[in-house]
């Protein structure tokens, strides 16, 4: 019953223009910030970490936008999972780079999708399966009824998702196989086994080996996506970058060197009160040797 009633207020709220929804966000983004230190605490500590040698005045000024734009992110997935799926892509005003998906689908090969916590990464999610089939990798929520409204919310035009489990990840190899498109978030904290210890920011972050095993495995083409939401909910802009990687190298470090270039371009938007450098249950701290340089 709870969460039919759930998913009704959901659809609801989801009618209100996306402008409006971002204003309740950048409310939401607030409160938030100050109403829960730990929060707060670790999006500062985040952000300046990223901003080493800036003036305090930038930092304060990211900080700020970085506090509403991580509220809007929160609401905005309401709009984007329960409005129509032509009216969500339609709001995607600008999309450069989409050359470079349709050579990299030209060479008879598939496709790897990078898109960090940065913007309205869902939107390019949908933007793409309407092109093209798509399988992302997802972490499933903590609240089971919020699963399934996630699901109905994602899983339209020719996306699939697949779990971070083995089998989430036997659907990925079977996708590139097929020469389809795969999507994953770069910047997500594995589990135990399932990453490195490499720099992101000067700190040491516990980086996927994943996305090394499935370029080496299938020679597919990596692509880093990027969403930028633009002011009084006017829409996205969407952006792909090719990437090239030395695979006699760690992919991990050069991932996150290409993420870092990437969030520099937009810090306000990046979700820095994700907590990107906790160290996995079962996983031993980061020495100096741990962490891979290119």
């Amino acid at each position: 019953m709870i969460p039919s009633l759930v998913a009704r207020l959901f659809n609801l709220v989801a009618r209100l223009p996306l402008s409006v929804l971002h204003r309740l966000g950048a409310m939401l983004g607030k409160l938030t910030y100050s109403l829960s230190d730990k929060y707060a605490e670790r999006m500062r500590e985040n952000l300046n970490n990223a901003l080493k040698g800036r003036p305090q005045t930038d930092f304060r000024r990211v900080l700020n936008a970085s506090i509403v734009e991580t509220g809007k992110g929160a609401v905005e997935l309401l709009w984007i999972w329960c409005r129509p799926l032509a009216e969500v892509t339609a709001s995607v005003k600008a999309c450069y780079g989409w050359e470079h998906i349709e050579a990299a689908r030209a060479s008879g090969k598939g496709i790897i999708f990078l898109t960090p916590h940065l913007g309205c990464f869902d939107v390019s999610a949908l933007y793409v399966a309407e092109h093209m089939p798509l399988t992302v990798l997802y972490r499933p929520p903590k609240l089971i009824w919020l699963e399934q409204v996630m699901r109905n919310g994602r899983e339209r035009a020719q996306m699939r998702l697949a779990r971070t489990d083995v089998s989430g990840v036997r659907q990925l190899y079977k996708a590139l196989k097929r020469a389809e498109a795969i999507g994953l978030l770069p910047d997500q904290v594995p589990g135990n086994g399932e990453g490195e210890w490499a720099d992101f920011f000067g700190r040491p972050a516990y980086t996927m080996t994943l996305i090394g095993r499935l370029v080496k495995s299938s020679g597919a083409s990596v692509v880093m996506t990027s969403v930028e939401r633009l002011t009084n909910g006017s829409g996205y802009v969407l952006r792909f970058t090719p990437l090239k990687f030395n695979v006699d190298l760690p992919i991990g470090r050069q991932v996150n060197a290409a993420l870092e270039e990437l969030v520099l371009t937009n810090p306000a938007q990046y979700l820095w009160s994700y907590n990107r450098y906790k160290t996995p249950a079962g996983i031993k701290p980061a020495t100096k040797q741990d962490v891979n340089p290119i």
